[in-house]
């Protein structure tokens, strides 16, 4: 049995000193915030989507930093193991579309209420409102972590010390990055961090005009001139600085600090499922069944009420254009915008809005099987705060149950 010490009690914190209570460990988690879970009770809007009910291979298909060196923690802790283990701990969940895993209850809170039930049950001390400042060590190992609760600084005895602090994303929930000073005192290295998973500016005083225009079936499409960066199809919003929604998310994702380094081309085709020529043909049908009609009258056959006056003007097209007076070329302008709906993205907005963090400890520093450091024995890294990222869909919480899973099956 080994005296652990959790720094952080979100999602990987949490489940690591429930996982290794149940193999029983003693263990502490020093959590600066007045409660366990901040970040988890807001995820998912609320309805934390906490898995992805996927074979691991396809997980680590869908992680997009270090994939490789999950592969362990991946097969160690799959995500139906994920979803029997809180099943156990008393949460049933429902798999809905995308394979997406939430709680039948759809809160958030039950999520955090059944690892509480563990901690509970398995007598974990949990110091809410103390701040992790230092790692002991001696010799090489970790000896305890220090901590301060107010003015008073104290030091509390380990055998292993977990760093699960998170990353920057939602300080508001106490991701600051202190775990990213922790790590670097005891000589790790920090990779260069940035926000992902989160809403991007676009310029043009015309995305602003569709602001809270919602877009489902679209696809959209990013490429920086020489190849295509990112291509999905799904949904998303326009809003007054630009664009956000499940694609805008994942795009982030994968553009990572292109933003800003040179010119990348995105366009959404708004009509995915028919190509030009068959646009062009329904446009036509439309012509012949209304030719005295204006254009601006039979645009809520083709487009949302938002997106009308946009259309037109990207097109060239003065709205009164009675049909019959469409030409060959004014459609080729509907049919281009139509497919290639042009988007200039300026920048990624910040850590107040990022689901995740991309970058964090290196893993190179990392034994991959226990998350132990390579550099100070005992002291292990789990969750956000290692350099590990994923698309959205529950795959970035994979992430943290599996890395604190392997983390706590190898506690001696």
């Amino acid at each position: 049995m080994s005296e652990i010490v959790i720094a952080g009690g979100g999602a990987a914190g949490m489940f690591c000193a429930a996982y290794a209570s149940e193999l029983g460990h003693r263990v502490t988690i020093a959590e600066h915030n007045e409660k366990l879970g901040k970040k988890l009770f807001i995820t998912g809007k609320g309805r934390c989507n906490f898995t992805n009910h996927c074979p691991p291979e396809e997980f680590l298909a869908h992680v997009l930093t270090n994939s490789r060196f999950l592969y362990s923690a991946a097969y160690g802790l799959t995500p139906d193991d994920v979803i029997a283990c809180f099943e156990r701990w008393g949460l049933p969940s429902k798999t809905e579309r995308g394979r997406r895993v939430f709680p039948v209850s759809d809160h958030s809170s039950d999520v955090i209420a059944a690892m509480e039930r563990v901690l509970r049950k398995n007598r974990v001390k949990v110091l809410l409102h103390t701040e992790a400042v230092r790692i002991v060590t001696a010799d090489g190992a970790v000896t305890g972590l220090a901590v301060k609760r107010g003015d008073a600084e104290s030091i509390l005895p380990a055998d292993y010390v977990v760093i699960a602090c998170g990353g920057l994303s939602y300080p508001s929930t106490g991701s600051t990055g202190d775990g990213y000073l922790l790590a670097k005192a005891a000589g790790h290295t920090v990779t260069a961090t940035s926000p992902s998973l989160v809403p991007i500016v676009c310029e043009g005083e015309y995305i602003r005009q569709m602001q809270g225009l919602s877009l489902k079936n679209v696809s959209l499409t990013i490429s920086d001139g020489r190849r295509v960066l990112f291509s999905e199809q799904g949904e998303m919003m326009f809003t007054h600085f630009g664009i956000t929604g499940p694609l805008v998310l994942s795009a982030s994702a994968v553009m990572g600090d292109r933003i800003g380094r040179g010119a990348l081309v995105s366009v959404i085709d708004l009509k995915p499922a028919l190509t030009e020529e068959q646009l062009d043909g329904r446009i036509i049908r439309i012509v012949n069944e209304n030719p005295n009609k204006a254009l601006k009258n039979i645009l809520h056959e083709l487009y949302p009420q938002k997106m009308h006056a946009v259309i037109l003007s990207l097109a060239g097209i003065a709205p009164d254009t009675k049909l019959h007076d469409l030409t060959k070329p004014m459609r080729a302008e509907l049919v281009r915008v139509t497919k290639h709906f042009p988007l200039t993205l300026a920048a990624l907005r910040g850590y107040n809005e990022a689901v995740v963090t991309k970058g964090g400890v290196s893993v190179k520093e990392i034994d991959p099987r226990s998350m132990q450091s390579r550099k100070v024995k005992g002291l292990c890294f789990i969750g956000e705060v290692l350099d590990l990222d994923a698309f959205t869909g529950g795959y970035n919480l994979q992430i943290a149950w599996c890395t604190a899973a392997a983390c706590a099956e190898h506690f001696s």
